[in-house]
């Protein structure tokens, strides 16, 4: 069956299920607080920046097991290619790189091959996950080309102490463990957290691609996901020093290891060492609440990311010693040798104040530090970087049914200069009718990695990977435009976008010839890649989704079209040529259907059925990636307060792409799979006041 037809018989489902519901409630989910799309708090039907909610409700029925099956199994516009470096996030077209990614309004920081490692974020501890797509770089900087994703946590604001346990198994060994200890005491406020997840990794096929080897290999040791571990421990203090002041501290470590197989078979699958990472965070800030309006925010972030080698066999390596790059460096089993150790260091300075004529100011100042130590890939073993910006946003309510924002950004980046950024965006009300429409530009300078990196990689042949310090800073226009519409327990958002980047970082194969001397070696590798900036690159497309909610069923989906084009020039034949952007899918689309009941104050039930779709997608070397369905049942059991069950299966009709390894995949799943959670509860407190919590909450949202 077509992808389209498999559309139409699903909205067809859908449409099914909304007539037979005979008992409909008013959803609560359009009084939703968001913060993200301005940084000031707006009802989710009045925020004049098109903002798309993962809602409390939804993330506990679908009972996702990370932040990656969370995100690509509730809405069309995420997709994602796991390897052991990184998830490979892409969002309407571009990838990690370009979507600011932030918890509680920070932003995460922990690179894998050039990606954030999202491995961080416990699913466990998010309340709700808001999503605003196209450049926003003139309210958050840098890294906001495609759009943001802020993970809002759980905020556990009972006196006294509360305790909760989650532990999941699933298929494959998979073993996911939350823990949280709150204590609230007087003005002191304590929240320990710890994550734990693990996987034994599977295998979809044994064949290497005849293409990137010599050999025709059918009984490769290769792993689709290889076996991994990591754990994490955060702590949050929170001081109410005066009834205006508030004060915070935290911190966190996080630690993670890929097991990799050994091989037999010469330069094709032999590992001789594993991977480790070593994260670190500390962050210090307050909140001063001038009045009931205005309030002025600081934060100071740091944060560490450390990658590994840790060998697991004897091995010569190639790299920069002593500022000079060698071959035959020796590596022993048990040694551990230091790939990159990248620090961000970032100060933020934020003051949000109530105007006359129903206008409210953002103002802000910024610094940003990054340290790059890379003993063996960079010439000299370090990199640094940073960056000042100031930037204002102003609010205007115009004629009641027109809302108008307009932001401007001033950045100075010590390697690029200086530059603007600004953003207006515009919403009209038509009574239940919204009509959002934006225009933004965006910034992104090169990283340190882009600039500076360069190593030998043996992985299936022998890889050149090179820095450019040439590169240009990247800039990008975004023309966004949504309607919305409620017609009783219905919503739906149509939303077509256009995105163009100009130079465009990526990297392009180039001639070995054009390879700096200093990196020649006695290997003569089978691709030398470079990173390049594109003459240009765009991407447009559409997205559509519809929601039905009533009080015991809830039924919708969503749809994304994308399409990408950019001129790359081929330095060794001379000429302009049009590519398509990596990962790039036509069509992508989610549905489900949930119901839920309380068949007593001592037993709560619901199930959900949520379907993933996906065409073809394009990448302009090592093929092109399948398309896929994969669909999904979850069962959720609440017995008490105490008590949480969800139990479920997850691709229900056992597909698994077994392309050879060195190809691209539509997916990695391994097939049909099972799983069950439990989530223990204490609460040895008392619940704030009404009027209390609604004052925490607020004061929360503001920092968010």
């Amino acid at each position: 069956m077509e992808l389209k037809q498999k559309l139409a018989l699903c909205l067809c489902l859908f449409a099914v299920g909304v007539n037979a519901q005979t008992d409909i409630w008013r959803a609560d989910s359009i009084q939703e607080v968001v913060v993200t799309g301005t940084g000031t708090q707006h009802l989710l039907k009045n925020a004049p920046v098109q903002t798309e909610v993962i809602s409390h409700r939804q993330l506990q029925q679908y009972a996702g097991k990370s932040i990656e099956d969370i995100l690509s199994g509730l809405t069309a516009s995420f997709d994602f290619s796991e390897n052991d470096m990184s998830s490979r996030l892409q969002m309407n077209g571009l990838g990690n790189s370009y979507v600011l990614i932030l918890i509680d309004g920070r932003r995460l920081h922990g690179d894998n091959g050039g990606e954030n490692d999202l491995q961080l974020i416990d699913p466990h501890n998010i309340e709700k996950i808001e999503i605003v797509k196209g450049a926003s770089s003139a309210l958050y900087g840098s890294d906001a080309i495609a759009g943001v994703i802020n993970i809002i946590t759980k905020k556990h604001r009972e006196h006294g102490l509360m305790f909760e346990n989650t532990t999941r198994v699933g298929s494959y060994g998979d073993v996911r463990q939350h823990n949280g200890l709150a204590l609230n005491y007087g003005k002191l406020s304590s929240y320990t957290n710890f994550q734990l997840q693990h996987s034994d990794g599977w295998q979809n096929t044994s064949e290497e691609a005849i293409q990137q080897t010599e050999y025709h290999i059918t009984d490769s040791r290769n792993k689709t996901v290889n076996r991994h571990t990591n754990w994490q421990i955060a702590e949050r203090l929170t001081y109410q020093l005066t009834p205006a002041i508030e004060l915070y501290a935290d911190g966190s470590i996080y630690w993670k290891r890929i097991y990799r197989p050994c091989g037999h078979h010469p330069g094709v699958d032999i590992k001789t060492w594993d991977l480790q990472y070593n994260n670190a965070s500390a962050s210090i800030g307050g909140k001063w609440k001038l009045n009931s309006t205005d309030v002025i925010t600081l934060d100071a972030d740091w944060k560490k990311h450390a990658y590994n080698y840790v060998y697991t066999d004897t091995t010569l390596t190639d790299g920069y010693v002593n500022g000079r790059f060698t071959n035959y460096f020796p590596y022993f089993p048990g040694q551990k040798e230091l790939q990159s150790d990248q620090q961000l260091t970032n100060i933020s300075l934020k003051g949000i104040f109530k105007l006359p004529y129903e206008q409210q100011l953002s103002a802000g100042l910024e610094y940003r530090y990054d340290w790059l130590k890379a003993p063996m890939r960079v010439a000299g073993g370090k990199a640094t970087d940073n960056t000042q910006a100031v930037y204002v946003q102003d609010e205007l309510e115009l004629l009641s049914p027109l809302y108008l924002t307009a932001g401007l950004r001033l950045t100075r980046n010590q390697g690029f200069g200086t530059r603007l950024t600004p953003k207006l965006s515009a919403m009209l009300k038509l009574g239940e009718l919204r009509l959002r429409a934006t225009w933004s530009q965006g910034y992104k300078t090169p990283t340190p990695k882009e600039l500076h990196y360069q190593y030998i990689k043996n992985m299936n042949g022998v890889y050149l990977y090179l820095g450019n310090e040439d590169l240009k800073a990247q800039t990008s226009n975004y023309f966004g435009f949504s309607a919305e519409y409620t017609i009783g327990h219905l919503t739906m958002t149509l939303a077509p976008y256009y995105n163009k980047v100009n130079d465009m970082i990526t990297l392009v194969t180039i001639p070995f010839k054009d390879a700096p001397g200093d990196l020649i070696t006695k290997y003569d590798p089978i691709r030398v890649r470079q990173y390049q900036n594109m003459e240009d690159a765009m991407t447009y497309g559409i997205d559509f989704t519809i929601r039905y909610q009533g009080r015991h069923f809830t039924a919708g989906g969503s749809y994304s079209y994308l399409d990408t084009e950019a001129n790359q020039y081929d330095s060794e034949n001379d000429v302009m040529q049009k590519v398509t952007i990596d990962g790039m899918a036509h069509h992508k689309a989610n549905v489900y259907a949930t119901w839920n009941h309380d068949f007593s104050k001592q037993y709560k039930f619901g199930v959900g059925v949520y379907g993933r779709l996906s065409s073809k997608r394009y990448y302009q070397i090592d093929g092109d990636g399948k398309g896929y369905q994969l669909w999904r049942l979850s069962t959720n059991h609440q017995f008490g307060k105490i008590w949480h069950l969800d139990a479920g299966i997850d691709n229900i009709f056992n597909y698994c792409d077994r392309t050879p390894h060195g190809l691209h995949l539509g997916t990695t799943s391994p097939g049909r799979t099972v799983y069950a959670s439990l989530t223990v509860r204490i609460n040895q407190g008392k619940k704030l006041t009404n009027k209390y919590k609604s004052n925490l909450n607020s004061s929360n949202n503001e920092t968010d």
